[in-house]
C-alpha cells in the first residue's frame, strides 16, 4: 500500500472514530435526559430542562471525540514512521 493511501485511510478512520464517539456520548446524554424528564413528569423529581443535560454533554462529547480521534491519528503517524524506517533500512544508501 502506498504511503499516500495509508495516510488517507488513517485520516478517514480518525474522522469515523470522532463521529462515532461524539454521537455515542450525545445519545447517552439524551437517554439520561429522557429518564430525568420522565421522573419529573411522574412527579418524583424536579422539572428537567434539556439544556441542563445536553450542554455539559456537548462539551464532554467534543473532548472525548477529539481525544479518541487524536489517538487514531497518532497511531497513523507512528505507523507511517515505522513503515518509512523499515523501507529506508532495506534500501541501499547513496554515497
Amino acid at each position: 500500500m502506498s504511503r499516500r493511501v495509508a495516510i488517507v485511510l488513517w485520516i478517514a478512520a480518525a474522522v469515523v472514530v470522532w463521529n462515532a464517539v461524539f454521537d455515542r456520548v450525545l445519545v447517552l446524554a439524551g437517554r439520561e435526559y429522557v429518564k430525568t424528564a420522565k421522573a419529573a413528569a411522574d412527579g418524583s423529581g424536579p422539572y428537567a430542562r434539556i439544556d441542563d443535560s445536553m450542554r455539559p454533554a456537548l462539551s464532554r462529547a467534543l473532548a472525548f471525540a477529539t481525544l479518541a480521534a487524536g489517538a487514531v491519528a497518532a497511531a497513523g503517524v507512528l505507523d507511517d514512521r515505522r513503515r518509512s524506517r523499515a523501507t529506508s533500512a532495506g534500501s541501499p544508501r547513496r554515497t
